[in-house]
């Protein structure tokens, strides 16, 4: 099988590779950037091909991947800076990567019967309420442009292929790149307090983890929408924050512990530093996978110890 993968410098793409890698199939990277650090398959780094790629530009797009010919395209890249999408001065460009990118992309899937994984978000949801939000629920109205944005490149993906998977994850993590967990840990060490949210609810998603199921979402025909998270339950990220500094305290670093950092909950109306609006109710229904056959992701917990394991081990 040949897969194209799309944004491999960032978190997930950079962890898609590697399953890749790892399965012996044949991957091609590419993103704007000119550099690729290659694949890491836990004892070396590998070169796979790798081409960089503007996905705004259709003409590029559509003869890229149609010189590559893959049998899927999973399509990681996109505009994830939520505070900076609202700037007007940015939301040319986020809709130019996010809508319209992706649609260049799945109009070159359908003229080369390529299936297409896109990668969404549970910011496409209104984040009100209590309930869990069903992957084929219809309710849709975005609090933020970076929401809208990645509801647009769904509905390009879905009115122009029939073989694609829509997989909507939230609070992604990964060694490559920045996210929470880092800045949790970093902050920790400047601070002896800090405040963080407990009323947005949702569970994490470990992009090592959540590649091996992309993978396996390729290699059938199980096509439709998907949410995807770690197990374990949900949480605020205030909980998150403690188990953090929990896990990092039983790896030795005291600098976390309850006795030298004191982490206090807040609302996110409390908070109140972010330009845009955040969904509260970040719960996703993962139900469908099981019923499709595919294998749950590990819980949130066990994620976060083999996270924790390699970034400070």
């Amino acid at each position: 099988m040949k897969i194209l993968v799309t944004g491999v410098a960032g978190q997930l793409g950079h962890d898609v590779m590697n399953e890749i890698n790892r399965r012996k199939y044949e991957g091609i990277g590419s993103d704007l950037a000119q550099k690729y650090q290659g694949v890491d398959d836990g004892s070396a780094v590998t070169t796979m091909p790798y081409i960089p790629m503007d996905i705004t530009d259709k003409q590029t797009v559509e003869q890229i991947i149609s010189s590559v010919n893959p049998d899927i395209v999973i399509h990681c890249a996109a505009w994830t800076a939520v505070d900076l999408a609202e700037d007007v001065d940015n939301q040319k460009t986020v809709f130019a990567v996010n809508t319209r990118g992706t649609a260049n992309i799945a109009e070159v899937c359908k003229k080369i019967n390529s299936k297409m994984i896109y990668i969404s978000t549970d910011y496409v949801f209104d984040g009100q309420g209590t309930i869990p939000w069903q992957p084929d629920c219809k309710t849709f109205s975005p609090v933020n442009v970076y929401g809208k944005s990645k509801l647009d490149g769904e509905n390009e993906v879905a009115s122009r292929l029939d073989n694609y998977f829509i997989v909507r994850i939230a609070w992604v993590f990964g060694t490559s790149g920045n996210n929470f967990i880092k800045t949790m840990l970093s902050l920790g060490k400047k601070y002896d307090k800090l405040s963080v949210v407990n009323d947005q609810i949702g569970t994490p998603t470990y992009t090592y983890d959540l590649a091996r199921l992309l993978i396996d979402m390729a290699e059938t025909e199980k096509y439709g929408f998907y949410h995807v998270t770690n197990e374990g339950g949900y949480l605020s990220w205030y909980d998150f924050a403690k188990e953090i500094f929990r896990q990092a305290t039983a790896l030795g670093y005291e600098k976390y512990s309850e006795e030298n950092l004191l982490v206090v909950p807040v609302t996110t109306a409390e908070y109140g530093l972010s330009k845009a609006t955040r969904p509260l109710n970040s719960r996703l229904d993962k139900s469908k996978l099981v019923e499709n056959g595919f294998l749950p992701l590990p819980t949130w917990q066990d994620a976060l110890k083999r996270y924790l394991s390699q970034i400070l081990l």
